[in-house]
C-alpha cells in the first residue's frame, strides 16, 4: 500500500514541478537576431507570459504572440508560438538552457529560417 501512495503522490507532484519549470520561461528576453556571430548586434524584445495548461501570450518583435504553447519535453522546458508582420505569419520556438533560450523563427512569406539566442533583459 506505501507503495501506491508513493507512486500517486509523485503523479500528483509531476504536474506541478513541470508548470514550475514553465513558469521559468516567463519574463522579459532580449532577442539577439544577427545572421552571424560576426554580423552587428539586432536585438529585438520578446515578453513571454505562462498561463494555465502552459499557454503563451505575450509579444515577440513589437508582434502579439499567438497560439503559443510551453511544454517540458524530454527533459527541456520549450515554447513554441506564432506572430504576423501584417503580410504572413513567422513561427518562432525556443527551449531553455541554463539561463539562455535557443531558439529559431520560420517566416513563411519570407522564407527564411533563423536560429537565435536570448537573454534575460536587464
Amino acid at each position: 500500500m506505501r507503495h501506491w501512495l508513493i507512486g500517486l503522490a509523485a503523479l500528483v507532484a509531476a504536474p506541478a514541478a513541470a508548470q514550475q519549470d514553465v513558469q521559468s520561461l516567463a519574463g522579459r528576453w532580449t532577442v539577439d537576431l544577427r545572421p552571424s556571430p560576426s554580423a552587428p548586434a539586432y536585438t529585438q524584445p520578446m515578453v513571454l507570459s505562462i498561463g494555465d495548461g502552459g499557454v503563451v501570450t505575450g509579444s515577440f518583435y513589437n508582434s502579439e504572440i499567438e497560439d503559443g504553447l510551453a511544454a517540458l519535453s524530454n527533459g527541456r522546458t520549450c515554447f513554441a508560438f506564432r506572430t504576423s508582420d501584417g503580410t504572413a505569419p513567422y513561427q518562432s520556438s525556443g527551449c531553455l538552457v541554463g539561463d539562455r533560450v535557443v531558439g529559431q523563427t520560420w517566416s513563411e512569406g519570407r522564407r527564411f529560417l533563423l536560429a537565435w539566442t536570448a537573454d534575460r533583459a536587464r
